[in-house]
């Protein structure tokens, strides 16, 4: 009979993990998926949405500058607005694809309509922070954004809840519908609930959209394009995005 695992154990300052532990952090990040199908009529507890929100709250940032600003849309009409934007968006996306275009849109590229929590991830104004940004402002502001929908995203799907990123609007026009502050930027639409099932492997991937590299491919040693350690790619895409 196996032992029980045991639970994190303080070591100094700071927790000592077991394997157990690690194995459910390593689970977490093969089972994100970007979700598009949702359940219809889904609710997140209000407990739950707190957790999540920690979780990003917790994510690094540059500086410690946190950019990162997240509106919550709870007004029907304004959810159909936004869904309007999306769906503008995706028949310009559609023409930009040539060829691809008719097949692009018979795919599934959002959950706005369907999904419990629709959420805004916005950029904040500049606050003039410069530790670690002097050279790279808004990269760095955008990095510091994108680790916090991280968290949130993984956050979730330790929750059991699906989350999906929509990038298909236009800031300008979001900005405007969402009132906000010069300098602002909305970065991410991020729908959140339950759903019907999670995908065994990327969307688009089942759908033949595009597929996953191995992971020898994007690791070089010293220089750019120096063969890359083929031993890598013995080791499974189960992690890869999104």
């Amino acid at each position: 009979m196996s032992r029980p695992a045991r639970p994190a154990e303080a070591v100094g300052d700071g927790l000592c993990f077991s394997d157990a532990d690690r194995a459910s952090v390593y689970g977490v990040l093969a089972a994100r998926r970007d979700m598009r199908h949702f359940t219809p009529g889904g609710h997140v507890d209000e407990a739950v949405l707190k957790r999540l929100l920690q979780a990003a709250h917790s994510a690094p940032s540059v500086g410690l500058m946190q950019p990162w600003r997240f509106i919550r849309v709870l007004d029907a009409d304004r959810r159909a607005r936004i869904a309007a934007l999306v769906d503008a968006e995706r028949a310009l996306t559609a023409a930009a694809l040539g060829t691809r275009g008719d097949d692009f849109l018979r795919l599934k590229v959002e959950g706005i309509r369907e999904c419990a929590e629709l959420w805004v991830a916005v950029l904040a104004p500049d606050d003039g922070t410069v530790f670690g940004r002097r050279t790279m402002p808004r990269d760095m502001a955008l990095c510091s954004l994108a680790c916090a929908i991280q968290n949130l995203w993984l956050a979730a799907r330790a929750e059991n809840l699906g989350l999906g990123w929509v990038s298909m609007f236009a800031p300008e026009a979001l900005a405007r519908l969402l009132l906000l502050p010069e300098e602002a930027q909305p970065v991410a639409l991020l729908c959140l609930g339950p759903v019907p099932a999670f995908y065994d492997s990327p969307m688009l991937e089942q759908a033949g959209w595009r597929h996953g590299r191995p992971m020898a491919d994007f690791v070089y040693t010293d220089t750019w394009g120096c063969t890359p350690d083929r031993s890598l790619d013995e080791i499974p895409l189960t992690a890869r995005a999104p």
